[in-house]
């Protein structure tokens, strides 16, 4: 049964930018992950200023492997000169996790 993993970001109104920039520099880094289903990035149009990064896996170990290997890599890195690391442009998050119980998709014409 796939799950889903939803992280809740807090940005700021002045980093959205930063944020969507960064997610859009490692486009694609998720793709070749084993057990990775989806990925979404979903920017706030009113009433918050939480993003939602949505993420779909086969199952709990897929993300798990995941977390612990590229994901732990990629924020553990400086930037791609060797530098600093840049500060976050969230100030907090939460991670919400679900199992996928129903689903639908658009029938076929």
């Amino acid at each position: 049964m796939s799950v889903v993993k939803i992280n809740v970001l807090s940005v700021p109104a002045e980093q959205r930018e930063t944020l969507e920039k960064r997610f859009a520099s490692r486009a694609h880094a998720v793709e070749g992950s084993d057990g990775f289903e989806w990925f979404e990035l979903l920017r706030p149009v009113e009433g918050t200023d939480s993003y939602l990064v949505y993420t779909r896996w086969r199952d709990e170990e897929s993300f798990q492997a995941w977390m612990e290997g590229p994901m732990k890599a990629a924020h553990q890195g400086g930037d791609a000169q060797g530098g600093e690391r840049p500060k976050p442009a969230a100030s907090g998050s939460t991670l919400w996790s679900f199992e996928v119980v129903q689903q639908a998709a658009p029938t076929q014409p």
